[in-house]
C-alpha cells in the first residue's frame, strides 16, 4: 500500500443517500450550495449593466469597452485558474472547507472592485472575484450531487444552475438604483453596485455552516466512520420508514488523486466522454460569456440604449434565461439527458444564426433583438446548465471534484475567455458584419456542442452516480427481484416506443437504439432510480386498495407523496394508472382497478 492509499473499504453509503426521500435537508442544501450560481449570475450581469456607465466620462475610471471585454476575459481567466487550484485542494482538504474559503475570496474581491481606479486595478480585482467563483465551482457541483438522491439530481441541478439568472436579475435590478444620477453620483452608484455581492455571499455563509462534509467524499479519504455518522444523523432528521437500501460499493480509501490519474483515466476508460464534456464547456461558454458580458455595451451602441436603461433590458435577459432549466428541467429526467441536451443546443444555434442573419440585414429593431436573444437564451440556458450537470456525473467520484474543475477549466479558458474578448473587439470596432460574425461564431460552437451529445452522450437520467461511471474500485451488488424486474422492463418496452418516450414521467434508463458512445453503464437497468419508482407505484396501488376512491391531494397525504421529491408523485399516479393499476375518475378523482 503506498502513501496515497489507506485501505479498503465496503459501503452502502451511496445507496442509503439515493434513497433517502426528499426533506428539508436537501432544500438547505440547494439553498446553501446552489446560491453560487446567484452569486456568478450577480457579477456577470453587474458588469453588463454598469459597463456603459463605466465607459463614460466623468465615471471615475478611464476604461472603454474594449477594456470591459478585458475584464470579462480576466475574470473567466481568474475562475479557471481558482478552479483548477482550489479543485485539487477540494479533493484533498474536503468540500466544505473549500466552500467556505472560496465564498470568503469571492466577498472581499468583490467588494474591493468598489475602489477600482485604474484599470489595471480593476483586471486585478475581477481575477481574484473569477478565481472564487471558479473554486465554488470544483466543491460546490460535486458536493450537491453526491447528497441529492439520483431521482432528482437532473431538475435538481439544471433549477440549482438556473438560479444564475436569479442573480442576474438582482444585479439588473439593483443596477437601476445605482446607476440613477439623482440617487447617486456618476463616479459612485456603480461602484456601490458590487458590494452587493459581498452582502448576499455573508448571508450565504451562515447558511452553509450548518451544512455536513459529503459523506461520499469522507469515506473514500479514510474517514467512513465519520461518513457513517453524518448520514445516520440525515436519516434521523428525516425520519419515517427508509427503504432498505439495495446495494454496496468496495472502495479503495486514497489520500489524494493526482492530475495525471485523472487525464489516465479520462483518456483510457472515457476517452468519448473527455470530448462530450469539452465540446459542451467551449460552445456555452463562449456563447454565453461573450453575450452575457457585452450585452450592454452592444444595446449602447449599436440599438442606442442609455445606460440608464440597459438594466431594463438585463432584466428581460434574465427572466428568459432563468425560466429555460426551470420549465425545460424536467425533461431532461424523463425525455432524457441526450435527446433535451442535443435539442437544446441544436435549437439555440439555429436561434443564434438567425440573429446573425437579421443584423447582416439591419433587419433588428430593439425589441426584435431582445425578443430573439431573450428566446435563444431561454433554450440555451437548460442547455448550458446541462454541461456543468454531465461533466459532474460521468466520471468516477474518486476523480469528480478535479474532473469538474478540469473541464470548466479547459472548457471554459478556450470558449469563456476569447468569447468576451473577441466581442468587445468587435463591438469597439463599430462594424454591424464583424458583430453578426461573432454571433456566427457562438451559433458554430453551440452546434458543435450538440452534434457531440448526439455522438457520445451518455443516458445517466435517474441514475445513481456509482452506475454511470463505476469508482475506479468497486463491486456491484446482488441481482434484483424477478418480479420486479420484470415489472421495470415491460416499463421499458412502453417508455421507448413512439410518442411515449415523450411524456411527463421517470425516464427509462436503457439506452435508445442506435445511440453511439452510451457505454456500459448505460445499457444497465439502475437499481437506485427503476426500484424507487416501482416502490412508489406500489404504495399508491396499496392506498387505492385499502381506501378506495380519493382525490389527489388526499392520496398524496395517504403516501407522504410530498417528500418524494419534485415531480416524484404525479409521476407515481400517471405510471398508476398507465399499467391499469389504479384509473382516473372524474374531478381529479382516482380509484383502484379493483373496485
Amino acid at each position: 500500500m503506498t502513501a496515497e492509499d489507506l485501505g479498503i473499504i465496503r459501503t452502502n453509503i451511496p445507496a442509503r443517500l439515493d434513497r433517502l426521500p426528499w426533506s428539508r435537508f436537501h432544500w438547505r442544501v440547494v439553498l446553501g450550495l446552489g446560491t453560487v450560481w446567484i452569486l456568478d449570475g450577480l457579477e456577470v450581469t453587474i458588469v453588463g449593466a454598469v459597463a456603459s456607465r463605466m465607459t463614460e466620462r466623468g465615471s471615475g475610471i478611464a476604461v472603454n469597452s474594449a477594456d470591459i471585454g478585458t475584464a470579462a476575459a480576466i475574470y473567466v481567466a481568474g475562475a479557471c485558474v481558482g478552479a483548477l487550484l482550489f479543485g485539487q485542494l477540494t479533493d484533498r482538504l474536503g468540500r466544505k472547507k473549500m466552500f467556505m474559503f472560496t465564498l470568503g475570496l469571492y466577498m472581499v474581491a468583490t467588494v474591493a472592485t468598489t475602489f477600482a481606479f485604474e484599470p489595471w486595478y480593476l483586471f486585478l480585482m475581477r481575477f481574484l472575484t473569477g478565481m472564487g467563483i471558479g473554486g465554488e465551482y470544483a466543491a460546490i457541483n460535486s458536493a450537491i450531487d453526491e447528497l441529492i438522491p439520483a431521482r432528482n439530481r437532473g431538475r435538481a441541478d439544471l433549477a440549482i444552475n438556473g438560479s444564475y439568472w436569479v442573480g442576474a436579475a438582482i444585479g439588473s435590478v439593483a443596477a437601476l438604483a445605482f446607476l440613477s444620477t439623482a440617487l447617486f453620483p456618476m463616479d459612485i452608484g456603480w461602484r456601490l453596485a458590487f458590494v452587493i455581492g459581498g452582502v448576499l455571499g455573508f448571508a450565504i455563509m451562515f447558511t452553509r455552516r450548518s451544512l455536513p462534509e459529503s459523506p461520499r467524499w469522507l469515506f473514500i479519504h479514510g474517514r467512513e466512520e465519520e461518513a457513517e455518522r453524518i448520514v445516520d444523523q440525515i436519516e434521523a432528521e428525516i425520519g419515517g420508514d427508509l427503504p432498505p437500501p439495495r446495494g454496496e460499493i468496495t472502495v479503495r480509501q486514497r489520500a489524494a488523486i493526482p492530475f495525471r490519474e485523472i487525464a489516465r483515466v479520462a483518456m483510457e476508460r472515457y476517452p468519448r466522454r473527455v470530448l462530450l464534456g469539452l465540446a459542451l464547456f467551449i460552445g456555452q461558454a463562449f456563447l454565453y460569456n461573450a453575450v452575457t458580458f457585452d450585452l450592454g455595451t452592444l444595446l449602447h451602441g449599436f440599438f442606442g440604449v442609455a445606460s440608464g436603461s440597459i438594466p431594463y433590458f438585463m432584466v428581460v435577459f434574465a427572466l428568459g434565461n432563468f425560466l429555460g432549466p426551470l420549465l425545460l428541467g424536467r425533461w431532461f429526467d424523463t425525455v432524457g439527458r441526450v435527446p433535451m441536451i442535443a435539442g437544446t443546443y441544436l435549437v439555440s444555434a439555429a436561434l443564434t444564426a438567425v440573429i446573425a442573419v437579421l443584423m447582416l440585414n439591419r433587419a433588428l429593431t430593439t425589441t426584435s433583438f431582445m425578443v430573439l436573444i431573450a428566446l435563444t437564451f431561454f433554450v440555451a440556458s437548460a442547455g448550458a446548465s446541462s454541461a456543468y450537470l454531465t461533466v459532474s456525473e460521468i466520471f468516477p467520484m474518486e476523480t469528480r471534484a478535479l474532473a469538474i474543475a478540469l473541464f470548466f477549466a479547459v472548457g471554459t479558458a478556450v470558449g469563456g475567455i476569447t468569447g468576451p474578448a473577441l466581442f468587445g473587439q468587435f463591438i469597439h470596432s463599430g462594424n454591424l458584419t464583424l458583430v453578426a460574425a461573432g454571433f456566427f461564431i457562438g451559433a458554430a460552437a453551440m452546434a458543435l456542442g450538440g452534434v457531440a451529445e448526439l455522438m457520445f452522450g451518455v443516458r445517466a437520467e435517474q441514475q445513481s452516480l456509482e452506475d454511470i461511471a463505476r469508482p475506479l474500485t468497486a463491486e456491484e451488488a446482488g441481482p434484483y427481484a424477478d418480479e420486479r424486474r420484470e415489472r421495470i422492463h415491460h416499463r421499458h418496452e412502453q417508455d421507448t416506443t413512439g410518442a411515449r418516450r415523450f411524456l411527463p414521467g421517470p425516464g427509462s434508463t436503457f439506452p435508445s437504439p442506435g445511440m453511439v458512445g452510451t457505454g456500459a453503464a448505460s445499457g444497465r437497468v439502475t437499481a437506485s432510480a427503476d426500484e424507487q419508482l416501482d416502490r412508489e407505484v406500489a404504495a399508491v396501488t396499496h392506498a387505492l386498495d385499502e381506501h378506495g376512491p380519493a382525490d389527489r391531494d388526499t392520496l398524496a397525504r395517504m403516501v407522504h407523496g410530498r417528500a418524494w421529491g419534485p415531480g416524484r408523485f404525479r409521476a407515481a399516479l400517471r405510471q398508476t394508472v398507465r399499467e391499469g393499476r389504479g384509473r382516473s375518475l372524474s374531478h381529479g378523482r382516482y380509484d383502484s382497478s379493483r373496485h
